[in-house]
């Protein structure tokens, strides 16, 4: 019960604080407010560093982004020659290597895309199945769009794509197209190829892709297993880290960016209207050539600025046996399939200009 006696000790206990202990007191509470105050203004300025910072990147991404579009090629290059190009050569070792050169020379003219359509009618559309012998009946179309895809796949990568296959029995001897995006271990470099691994990865996180790097790279998505993928790293990385860090971008990027050449990929067309109708771009192809002895001579011809041009070889009889085997064609003039219908070689010394030199003529 608390009576009169309480509240006078309690008056007496105040009243028995030495004056210089209240002041004491009362200028600790304000210094302990003012700290509590630097405290919270230290706080608001680093945060505002911090934004500071992440704006300044930012912009600087973007000014690095300019730049790249500038220093990029917007434009693509195909080609589209016939597999029977393949039935040619007289052994599995000479048709391994006449894919080898057009290979080749789809690296050196920095061409995006290749197209190998059948003109004889065997409806070849993927490089799936077993080797069934050279010939007139061989799946020339399959053979060739197989050697292609191997010869443009990183090194690091063939393993993961490539299981043993007849096709390729003699592709290791080929000359390799030692392209850009073919990276040593210890290349510096923006972007890389590499492989989705079947790896667990924590919640949250991305997955692990090997890009024939010492470290694995974690990229920012989680994907599936085995697919290839294409990588920019990040420019800042930790060195002592157990990976790499990336993040997965479009194939084309390394092109549209840094002006890089990236390979080509490979598409199988049914016939050679489908070369045509099945285009990977939205507007097509907005300039097509097409070659023969019979066209026009290429002396006299200037281009006309393009996006995305597309350059057709016939096989061993010309386009105009391509254009006999095509149903779906109600022509007999190849010319009038072509904005431009030329002959690279009006001086030729030959009666004939194999399909392996042709587009080495052409693309140069």
């Amino acid at each position: 019960m608390k009576g009169p006696g309480h509240q006078r000790t309690y008056e007496l206990r105040v009243a028995a604080l030495p004056a210089g202990t209240v002041y004491f007191n009362y200028l600790f509470g304000v210094a302990e407010k003012e700290e509590k105050k630097q405290i919270r203004e230290q706080k608001l300025i680093k945060k505002l560093e911090k934004q500071k910072l992440k704006e300044e990147q930012q912009q600087q991404e973007l000014q690095q982004q300019q730049e790249r579009r500038k220093k990029g090629r917007h434009y693509t290059v195909s080609i589209a020659l016939p597999g029977s190009v393949l039935d040619n050569a007289q052994s599995p070792e000479l048709r391994t290597y006449l894919a080898g050169q057009i290979a080749r020379a789809c690296a050196v003219f920095c061409v995006d895309e290749v197209v190998v359509f059948d003109e004889e009618d065997q409806d070849a559309k993927s490089v799936e199945g077993e080797f069934t012998g050279i010939g007139k009946k061989g799946q020339a179309c399959v053979q060739l769009a197989r050697i292609l895809q191997y010869l443009e796949c990183p090194q690091y990568l063939r393993k993961s794509f490539f299981p043993k296959h007849q096709d390729l029995q003699f592709a290791g001897l080929l000359n390799p197209l030692d392209s850009p995006h073919h990276m040593r271990m210890d290349d510096e470099s923006e972007f890389r190829e590499g492989v989705v691994l079947d790896r667990p990865s924590k919640p949250g996180k991305g997955s692990f892709v090997n890009c024939g790097m010492r470290k694995e790279v974690r990229i920012d998505r989680r994907l599936q297993a085995g697919l290839r993928v294409t990588v920019r790293l990040h420019s800042s990385q930790n060195p002592d880290g157990k990976v790499y860090k990336g993040e997965v971008v479009a194939p084309h990027l390394p092109r549209t960016e840094a002006g890089l050449y990236w390979g080509y990929s490979v598409r199988l067309a049914s016939c050679l209207s489908n070369v045509f109708a099945e285009c990977p771009h939205k507007e097509g192809y907005d300039l097509t050539i097409g070659t023969s002895e019979k066209g026009s001579s290429v002396d006299s011809v200037t281009l006309s600025p393009f996006k995305h041009v597309l350059v057709v070889f016939g096989g061993l009889q010309g386009l105009e046996a391509s254009v006999d085997t095509d149903q779906n064609l109600n022509v007999t003039d190849p010319s009038v399939l072509f904005d431009l219908y030329l002959n690279t070689c009006p001086t030729q010394g030959s009666r004939t200009i194999r399909t392996e030199v042709n587009p080495r003529l052409v693309l140069i």
